[in-house]
């Protein structure tokens, strides 16, 4: 069972981390300025270092355990506020978040096969504050040894 566990959380770190890799590559592609290009140089390292812990631990290594753990991490948090965003996401997500607008207002999205990221110093008027499940269950996964 851990054996397939770990195996599934690798594929989609490689896929999705594959995907994002790509998507950021195109976006840097034509020369513009570097506010618009340092949050994609970010994302393409971030994908990067998850690229390369889904394939260390699909060679079964212990520092790819080490390092998918990081990576699921890095999933975690989804923070939608005024004055700050960060959220990223490779190869699937289930986000559990809250609407932090009177009244607040729970939710619940999913996705699978895609990739997401976002960083910037400003965001939605209405802030939003949650977490991907899906990297929660994945590093709780990881600490199985």
């Amino acid at each position: 069972m851990r054996t397939v566990l770990f195996r599934l959380i690798g594929i989609l770190e490689v896929a999705g981390g594959l995907y994002g890799f790509a998507t950021m590559l195109r976006r840097l592609l034509p020369p513009g300025s570097l506010h618009n290009a340092l949050p994609a140089l970010i994302a393409l390292a971030a994908y990067a270092f998850v690229m390369v812990a889904g394939v260390l631990l699909l060679e079964g290594s212990e520092r790819g355990i080490r390092l998918s753990s990081w990576a699921q991490l890095l999933q975690l948090p989804l923070i939608a506020t005024p004055i700050f965003s960060y959220a990223m996401h490779c190869g699937a997500y289930v986000d559990v978040f809250a609407t932090l607008h009177l009244p607040v207002h729970p939710g619940i999205t999913w996705r699978l096969g895609s990739e997401g990221f976002g960083l910037a110093l400003a965001g939605p008027a209405t802030s939003r504050l949650g977490l991907n499940l899906l990297a929660l269950l994945s590093w709780l996964a990881l600490r199985l040894r």
